[in-house]
């Protein structure tokens, strides 16, 4: 299995071995350029692909054969679109999850609320979705996350365990938060890319190829084209024969500490 112990372990017998080869021979010094490359582009890998599991277990599809799938917003609560995306699930009768980022809990409580209220689960997407999140220092982190919890505590009373890393970008001090704080992380099997689709016939295609058992979508609830495309994308999945479930119901998962 291809992790980061596992990669650590290779590449430093790896160098010791060309270290002691380079003391007979005399390698060319390029070949230890390449095994950093290699090197680099296998971790690279593993922090960028959400799926990769390569510091710490991320769950992102359940192992059924049953057709069921999840459906997950980040980056809420907003003013625009969550209400509206509420309204859908609500008119549809479907429960999905909200990754909530936590500094846009402040004048958006009432939307809060009203994701609780409507049965939806709530899980962190961590209080700053800071751009060089994945640069913050293990301890950094782990604070950004209890500022999350502690804003959905004051207006829900409820500790969420689900966690969704910024990005999807997972590393070794990502692993450390995780870890502490006791969060389950969360990732997806199929990215919308809504935030950054122009044509929404297209965007609703790639969606639809996406259904498959046991997978977990992934919209931003910050987005028109996804308020417009959703409606679409639940009477395909009806028409399949599938059902939209909660997402603790798909991964047998506990969503609040």
């Amino acid at each position: 299995m291809l992790n980061f112990k596992n990669t650590n372990i290779f590449f430093v017998s790896l160098v010791a071995s060309l270290l002691w080869l380079n003391a007979r021979v005399n390698m060319p010094i390029y070949i230890f350029g390449i095994v950093v490359l290699i090197y680099s582009l296998i971790v690279f890998y593993g922090c960028y692909y959400v799926g990769s599991n390569f510091f710490i277990k991320i769950i992102c599809k359940a192992n059924t054969t049953k057709k069921e799938i999840a459906i997950t917003f980040d980056d809420g609560p907003a003013q625009n679109y969550t209400p509206q995306i509420l309204e859908i699930l609500n008119k549809e009768n479907i429960k999905a999850t909200f990754f909530c980022i936590g500094k846009n809990i402040m004048g958006n409580e009432n939307i809060l609320k009203q994701i609780d209220a409507n049965g939806h689960l709530i899980g962190n997407h961590s209080y700053s979705h800071h751009f060089w999140f994945d640069m913050y220092s293990a301890k950094k982190m782990q604070s950004d996350l209890q500022m999350m919890d502690n804003e959905m505590e004051k207006v829900l009373d409820k500790k969420p365990k689900l966690f969704r890393p910024p990005y999807g970008v997972t590393n070794p001090n990502v692993k450390k938060a995780i870890v502490r704080g006791c969060y389950t992380l969360i990732g997806w099997s199929v990215r919308s890319m809504d935030t950054v689709a122009t044509d929404e016939n297209k965007l609703l295609t790639k969606i639809v190829a996406g259904i498959k058992p046991g997978a977990v979508f992934l919209f931003h609830d910050t987005c028109l084209r996804t308020a417009n495309v959703l409606p679409k994308f639940i009477q395909e999945v009806k028409n399949r024969g599938y059902s939209i479930v909660p997402l603790d119901k798909l991964l047998l998962l506990q969503p609040y500490a």
